[in-house]
């Protein structure tokens, strides 16, 4: 039923977007002079709020968005200045996803129908990246059957991948390889070198060996230098790929100090700058603190959190890494039992990473992976509601005051028929109709902000330049 409040809110919203058609169309830039600050409050704030009942303010600005988006001259690489995100000058605040075997069902052609249902599902609710695996090392349907030597038809499934995203407009996260043994990852490297006479006993000389150096690298080089069968467009060209991860969770508990992963860091985030310098690069990191910051140790999860080689701000200070990426599992760095203390920990935890990333780092923070496992005591689907909403409106806290809360990618979004890949974390929009309002409303929020002009204020606002003023460029 229509109540009288929400007929109130729909008609505001559509004077709000009648006003602000006008003053687009007015020449004189001294209307409202002083007060703009005041009213663009007022006008976000309704706008958000009337996102609550219907998406008109999110329909409105995704219409903007895609019809400049219509001619491939318009979808460009995102960029940063500062601790934001920017796509032509314009702020690009990230709702998004992961779903990490993308290229492994595209490489068959009974399950290849999956991406492209998983691509249009995420786009209908407004995700706009989605983080994936650009590897698969050694092992069933192994895109790097050994150093170097590649299956040429999961490297097509690959490319199948990166089209089929871009015809939903949305970009991609790709990582390079894994800390953890599922998809090869860093043991398989170990192994290639073992099998090469390489005197390497475990996985962490990875990070150390210079012939296993060699391999990543190499991995590397290929995947960049990648030509894609179906667009004709190297990998290291395509707008399509939002970032390059260079390892799915690193860690190194041989070495507490972090200077081992340190180096390996180091070394590979300025060889991926080297061979693409237009896309940003991303460590991959769960964002745990270390050595180098005593003081924020105890905002780890637990105290193994920091005997595992990482170290979040230095690891960040890196030259050639542009944004930081943190992880979020209360559930299985604090209890596995589902209580208020998951809450409380995820918003501290990333109050504490978009503060560091403002003051220390002054570059965008993403937070790369959250959720909870339906595997869990105590589970339902209110909590992973409340979970999902505590992740979005502390992001969007910081989003409003133009700080470094960047994005986040849910884990993770599945398509209908895919639930053998289930690990608990599973969210099938489809039979997840509030969870998918969430992640919808999310999204609208979100909209507003990245529709909104990043050009100087000429009208004495004081806020930062992609917050300054509540108009949308002159091709309304």
């Amino acid at each position: 039923m229509i109540t009288m409040d929400t007929l109130m809110k729909k008609n505001l919203l559509h004077i709000i977007f009648g006003i602000m058609i006008v003053i687009q169309m007015s020449s004189s830039s001294t209307i409202f002079a002083g007060a703009t600050g005041d009213l663009e409050e007022q006008v976000m704030d309704t706008m958000v709020e009337a996102g609550t009942e219907n998406h008109l303010a999110y329909d409105h600005s995704r219409r903007i968005n895609e019809l400049g988006s219509m001619e491939d001259d318009a979808w460009q690489m995102v960029g940063k200045k500062g601790n934001q995100f920017v796509v032509n000058d314009q702020p690009f605040y990230l709702n998004g996803f992961n779903t990490y075997w993308l290229m492994v069902f595209a490489a068959d052609q009974s399950t290849r129908v999956k991406v492209t249902d998983l691509f249009k599902q995420a786009s209908s609710v407004g995700l706009t990246v989605c983080r994936t695996w650009a590897f698969n090392d050694g092992q069933w349907r192994a895109l790097q059957k050994s150093p170097s030597v590649y299956d040429e038809e999961v490297f097509k499934a690959l490319d199948f991948v990166v089209s089929e995203a871009k015809k939903y407009k949305i970009r991609l996260i790709l990582s390079l390889t894994n800390n953890w043994d599922a998809y090869g990852g860093k043991a398989q490297y170990v192994k290639w070198g073992k099998a090469a006479g390489l005197n390497v006993t475990s996985g962490d000389d990875f990070f150390s060996d210079q012939t296993l150096r060699s391999y990543y690298k190499a991995h590397v080089k290929t995947v960049l230098n990648r030509v894609n069968t179906l667009t004709n467009i190297t990998y290291k060209d395509d707008p399509t790929i939002f970032a390059w991860e260079l390892m799915n969770e690193p860690r190194c508990t041989s070495d507490p100090t972090g200077n081992k992963l340190q180096s390996w860091i180091q070394e590979m985030a300025v060889y991926v700058k080297s061979m693409d310098p237009k896309h940003l690069v991303e460590i991959g990191s769960e964002g745990f603190y270390g050595p180098s910051t005593p003081g924020r140790v105890q905002l780890n999860p637990n105290t193994y959190a920091q005997q595992v080689g990482t170290d979040f701000i230095r690891n960040h200070q890196v030259l050639g890494v542009d944004f930081a990426s943190v992880h979020i599992y209360a559930d299985s760095w604090i209890s596995q039992s589902i209580s208020d203390a998951h809450l409380q920990f995820t918003k501290s935890w990333m109050d504490a990473h978009i503060e560091d990333a403002e003051k220390d780092l002054g570059m965008p923070v993403v937070f790369a992976e959250f959720g909870v496992s339906s595997r869990d005591p105590g589970y339902n689907l209110s909590f992973r509601n409340t979970l999902l909403n505590t992740v979005y409106k502390t992001q969007l806290d910081s989003t409003k005051k133009g700080g470094s809360g960047a994005g986040s990618l849910l884990w993770q979004l599945f398509p209908e028929g895919t639930e053998n890949m289930d690990d608990g974390y599973a969210i099938v929009l489809s039979k997840s109709p509030s969870t998918s309002h969430i992640i919808s409303l999310h999204s609208s929020r979100l909209g507003i902000f990245n529709s909104r002009c990043s050009w100087k204020c000429n009208w004495g606002c004081k806020k930062k330049p992609a917050l300054e003023t509540f108009l949308y460029h002159d091709d309304l």
